[in-house]
C-alpha cells in the first residue's frame, strides 16, 4: 500500500483529508479512485489501512478501517542534527538522508562562517523534503525541522541532550570510535555540523567550554553536506543499529 502522513491525531472509523501534494500525487500521477486502500500515519506511530471514499485534486477523503501494527523503524538513538547552512541546494541532501538514517531533529545553523541565509520559502521546502524521506524511508514520524537558530541557542539546547558533539577538523585525531566511548549510555545526542568554511576557532571554544565533546571524523577533510550523514551513519553502526 501506498504510504502517507497526516496531520494530527487519528483514530479509526474516522476520515482524514490529504491535500496539496499528496493529493496531486494520489490523481494525478497515481490515479487513485474510491475504493483504493492507502496506509496512512499520523506521525505519532500510529497506522492505519485507509480506503479512498472521495478523490479529487484539491483533496482525497480516506476511511481509517484498521489500524495496523507499529513498525519498529524509529532509531533508539536520539540524534539532533544541527547543520551549518550550506550553499546553492546541498541543504536539500542532508535533509533527505539524515531522515532515511532515522534522525530525530534538524536544527539550520547560523555561523561565523555561513553564506548561505535561510528564508521562510527554503525552511518549508527542506520540512517538505523530511516528509517526503520519511515516508520513503518508512517511517512513522517526520522529525522536526526548526527554523535557523545561531551557535548560541542551540548550546543551549545541551542541558536536554545526554551529550553534545562538534566534528572539527583541528580536534585531536583520535578513532571515532575511541572519542564516543567516552559517552557509552548516551541516547539522546546533539551533533553539530558547520557549513563550507567550517567552524572557527572562537566557534570551537565556545562549544568545547558547553561541554561539547569536540571529535575528528578522519584524516581526510570532509564536505559539509557529507559530514553530518557520515556521523549519523558511524553512531549507528557502532551501536549496532546498521
Amino acid at each position: 500500500m501506498r504510504r502517507f502522513f497526516v496531520e494530527g491525531s487519528s483514530a479509526l472509523g474516522e476520515c482524514v483529508a490529504l491535500t496539496g501534494g499528496d493529493a496531486h500525487k494520489l490523481v494525478d500521477v497515481l490515479r487513485a479512485a474510491p475504493g483504493d486502500r492507502l496506509e496512512i500515519l499520523d506521525g505519532r506511530s500510529r497506522r492505519f489501512a485507509g480506503v479512498v471514499r472521495q478523490a479529487s485534486r484539491e483533496r482525497v477523503l480516506v476511511e481509517l478501517v484498521e489500524e495496523l501494527a507499529a513498525a519498529d523503524r524509529e532509531s533508539t538513538l536520539a540524534v539532533t542534527l544541527v547543520q551549518g547552512i550550506p550553499k546553492g541546494q546541498k541543504m536539500d541532501f542532508v535533509v533527505e538522508k539524515a531522515v532515511e538514517l532515522g534522525v530525530a531533529r534538524i536544527i539550520p545553523l547560523l555561523t561565523e562562517r555561513s553564506v548561505a541565509r535561510a528564508e521562510g520559502r527554503k525552511v518549508e521546502r527542506w520540512r517538505r523534503l523530511a516528509k517526503a524521506a520519511a515516508t520513503q524511508s518508512g517511517r512513522t514520524r517526520i522529525p522536526p525541522l526548526s527554523e535557523p537558530m545561531t551557535l548560541d541557542r542551540v548550546l543551549a539546547l545541551g542541558s536536554e541532550h545526554d551529550a553534545v558533539i562538534m566534528p572539527w577538523e583541528l580536534a585531536e585525531p583520535r578513532p571515532l570510535a575511541d572519542r564516543l566511548a567516552e559517552i557509552p549510555s548516551a541516547r539522546r545526542l546533539l551533533a553539530l555540523i558547520g557549513p563550507e568554511g567550517g567552524f572557527s576557532q572562537r566557534e570551537a571554544e565556545q562549544a568545547h567550554a558547553a561541554g561539547a565533546l569536540l571529535i575528528s571524523l578522519g584524516p581526510r577533510i570532509l564536505r559539509t553536506e557529507t559530514a553530518g550523514v557520515v556521523l549519523i551513519a558511524a553512531l549507528l553502526a557502532l551501536r549496532r543499529e546498521l
